[in-house]
């Protein structure tokens, strides 16, 4: 079937936009980087402790464990377009994107604890902790979508959106560093294994609360809340989608860098267990990892500003293939050395994150200017349907690479001692699966410069 041109779903005239503020005040980008508090909080701990919580508290096989983190994410995979198409076309005093910002960020917060509830151990253990994670990822997508789509609303000027998306890439740091030093902190000191994670739900469940409420009070007033004429279905919109090359570049990009980051989020308590054979270890592997978020943003936006988004990206990417490469070496190497490492890594990840959401920024901003139709719910909508099919799709595959190397599982909350060929799959799934990941994302945007100077 051939795809419907933009032209062609467009039925009446198209009006222009209003003109968003030009200087977003410090109040406006603080609280809008607040929603990150949610976005890292949900995609921090349950990425780094649901696949050991199910494979060594649970006691399920590392293959079924994968699935059910997989499922969850495909039902989002499904809802994020529908959850981008109503926001476009909600009409309240609030704004359109604002009262799902706060209301899917507090139902995420109220169910997220279920995932760590541990009613049972063994497969129905596994599956009640999947339905847990089904209605939290639910209520996240009416949260995130909306959330990401604000952006390109707020403000028209490409300096301001980038300083948005740079505080939103720097809290996503503050929010994975303290969940990823936290969560094992309060496992351990909840007494581990099932009654420590469920201190570990409640912990993300406050914080999530936080982030939402901080980014609904934080926008109010934006000019975000304008209503522009959308498309008339959602098919017409996914045909709008489709036809813009530059965004559906970005979006196969997207899916592949996620899958990437997924693989060393998921991988980080396996590497600490049993290649640095130090589980207290874990904390310090994830602050390393995120910390630079906090650190480079800055320097990476200048670097934007003076060689482009694109390029900057592939600098980005380079860097991080540089630190997964050199954590091969892990097992011979100090561990001061393998925190280095895995700085260099984070720090290329936080470009990869900044330059990947400037360009969606970008390409909503563009497809709106060219239209003056109201559409980024959708492309937010279908990006982020991207990214959570590559975080979906890393604790699958990572689980299956441990099953093919013969990883043992537990059920007494601690991780048993595993073979060395385990031990390996442990290693490239943590690193060698990145990097591969990462050459694929590179390749996916080679042609995105020429693709945005046809369109």
């Amino acid at each position: 079937m051939t795809a419907v041109e933009p032209e062609q779903a467009v039925l009446p005239p198209r009006p222009r936009p209003q003109a968003a503020p030009a200087v977003p005040g410090a109040r406006l980008r603080f609280g809008y980087a607040s929603g990150s508090l949610v976005t890292g909080t949900f995609n921090t701990l349950p990425g780094l402790l649901l696949l050991p919580y199910l494979t060594d508290t649970l006691g399920i096989g590392a293959a079924l464990a994968g699935t059910v983190v997989l499922l969850p994410k495909v039902w989002d995979a499904v809802l994020n377009p529908l959850v981008g198409r109503a926001s476009d076309r909600t009409r309240t005093r609030w704004g359109a994107r604002r009262p799902y910002v706060l209301l899917g960020g507090l139902a995420a917060a109220l169910t997220f604890a279920l995932m760590f509830s541990g009613v049972a151990a063994g497969t129905a253990g596994a599956w009640f902790t999947g339905a847990g994670f089904l209605l939290s990822a639910t209520a996240f997508a009416f949260f995130q979508v909306p959330y990401a789509a604000m952006p390109a609303e707020i403000t028209t000027r490409r300096q301001d959106q980038l300083r948005l998306v740079g505080g939103r890439v720097a809290v996503i740091g503050v929010a994975a560093l303290i969940a990823g030093a936290a969560g094992p902190a309060i496992a351990d000191a909840g007494g581990g294994g099932i009654p420590g994670h469920r201190w570990v739900g409640l912990f993300g469940a406050l914080v999530i609360t936080i982030g939402a409420v901080g980014a609904f009070l934080g926008t109010a007033g934006t000019r975000g809340d304008r209503v522009l004429e959308s498309e008339p279905s959602l098919r017409h919109q996914f045909a709008v989608a489709r036809a813009n090359a530059p965004f559906m570049a970005l979006l196969r990009c997207g899916v592949v860098q996620s899958l990437a980051t997924g693989f060393m989020l998921v991988g980080a308590p396996y590497f600490t267990d049993h290649v640095l054979h130090d589980s207290d270890a874990t904390g310090l592997v994830v602050g390393a990892f995120v910390l630079p978020n906090l650190l480079t943003v800055n320097l990476w936006s200048r670097l934007g500003s003076r060689i482009g988004n694109r390029r900057g990206y592939a600098a980005a990417c380079g860097l991080f293939i540089a630190g997964c490469l050199l954590l091969l070496a892990s097992p011979d190497l100090p561990l001061a050395v393998v925190a280095v490492a895995i700085a260099v890594t984070g720090t290329g990840h936080a470009g990869q994150l900044l330059f990947l959401y400037a360009m969606l920024t970008d390409r909503t901003t563009h497809d709106t200017e060219r239209t003056g139709r109201r559409q980024a719910g959708v492309f937010s909508g279908v990006f982020t349907t991207g990214e959570m099919l590559g975080l979906a799709l890393a604790p699958f595959l990572y689980g299956l690479v441990l099953q093919v190397f013969g990883y043992a599982s537990s059920t007494d909350g601690e991780s048993v001692r595993q073979s060395s060929t385990a031990e390996l799959g442990v290693l490239l799934g943590f690193t060698l699966l990145p990097v591969l990941a990462t050459a694929a994302a590179l390749t996916l945007l080679r042609g995105y410069d020429r693709l945005v100077a046809a369109a």
